[in-house]
């Protein structure tokens, strides 16, 4: 379809580049015979999740029970909820979701995987589960020296099957603390969550699927033996904050705001029509990782830095000298994708001259 103009602010991918992203990440995981199941957080488009699936990936994950549905809707037939069900609304809202797809869901609690039973009982249904366990991140995820008992417990409730267990520690350390030794975090994520899988087994239980990574750890978590699958997302786009890291270069982000100057009020200050309904404002300048400078990496303008966001507002600091000007446009590389996108209800995915419109299915979904 040919290309159309399109109102600022807006945000595109570069096919080319994310498909690069994609294949690369296929690689990391075939290289190391583990399977991919990529989180569909970052893009929340089935088009996206069902190429990533092309590229070899086993299935996808997502957050939310609305998520899920919108992926099954969209074709994505083997689907990971990585986020504790405990409510019966949910849960039965899943139950009914297996029926149609390989749904596995995640429980981190015994009260969790007691509603959990008693629910899929009632629907008659048995539902694949995973125990989340915690690694450092003190998120959700039960304490690793616990993790063994309520597996146990897990094993001896009806219409529950007990497959595997998972982790998400992203660049943190087992004390919680940021660290950017990606190569140290990956490798004790991996032996962490393989020595509670051996724990478990040594208790009896058969668990199948060991499931760590992240995209700053996931190329180190997946060379630990024992791991059999990773869980990386941001990876599809990537963003600022992984460039900061050293996760990827500016160049192999494919995802761009696009934003109009609509005010020069002063030499060293300009005005884009982006503010925080279009930035997410999540991973701010001056956290960690440290070096990461403004809300997003402005394109072509080595020395303007995306300083302040108010609502409709992007605030550009500039150099005198810099010629940007009331009607140009400027692209920039969000801190963080995945907030971002949710920002949106399309995205302009480009190729070549081509520009398709892709609508964001899973925005919004937080239930």
């Amino acid at each position: 379809m040919a290309r159309s103009p399109v109102d600022t602010p807006f945000l595109s991918i570069d096919e080319s580049k994310m498909g690069q992203n994609i294949l690369e990440m296929s690689g990391v995981a075939a290289r190391s015979g583990v399977n991919l199941r990529p989180h569909a957080k970052t893009h929340k488009i089935p088009e996206i999740a069902r190429r990533q699936v092309e590229a070899g990936a086993v299935g996808i994950t997502v957050a939310k029970v609305s998520e899920a549905e919108v992926m099954a809707d969209g074709g994505l037939e083997d689907i990971f909820i990585a986020y504790p069900l405990v409510t019966e609304g949910k849960i039965r809202r899943a139950t009914s979701l297996a029926e149609r797809v390989r749904l596995i869901v995640a429980v981190d609690s015994l009260q969790g995987a007691r509603t959990m039973s008693s629910v899929a009982r009632t629907e008659g249904v048995t539902l694949e589960v995973r125990l989340e366990v915690d690694t450092g991140l003190r998120r959700t995820g039960i304490p690793r020296g616990k993790a063994a008992d309520l597996a146990v417990e897990i094993s001896g409730f009806e219409n529950l099957d007990l497959t595997g267990i998972y982790t998400y520690r992203g660049a943190v350390l087992e004390d919680g603390s940021p660290t950017l030794d990606l190569k140290r975090a990956g490798h004790e994520e991996g032996r962490l969550i393989v020595s509670v899988a051996d724990e478990i087994r040594e208790r009896g239980i058969d668990v199948r699927d060991v499931s760590p990574g992240s995209t700053p750890t996931a190329r180190y978590v997946a060379g630990i033996e024992g791991v059999t699958e990773i869980r990386p997302g941001t990876y599809v786009f990537y963003d600022a904050m992984q460039a900061a890291m050293g996760v990827c270069s500016l160049d192999d982000c494919a995802a761009r705001v696009t934003a109009t100057v609509v005010s020069r009020p002063s030499p060293t200050l300009a005005i884009i029509d982006g503010g925080s309904k279009t930035f997410a404002t999540d991973v701010q300048p001056g956290k960690e990782p440290s070096n990461l400078e403004g809300f997003g990496h402005v394109m072509g303008h080595p020395n303007a830095v995306l300083a302040r966001l108010t609502e409709e507002h992007g605030m550009l600091t500039v150099d005198e000298d810099d010629d940007l000007g009331v009607g140009d446009t400027v692209e920039i590389i969000p801190n963080h994708v995945c907030s971002t996108v949710n920002l949106h209800d399309r995205v302009y995915l480009r190729s070549g001259d081509v520009t398709q419109t892709l609508w964001v299915a899973a925005r919004g979904m937080m239930k």
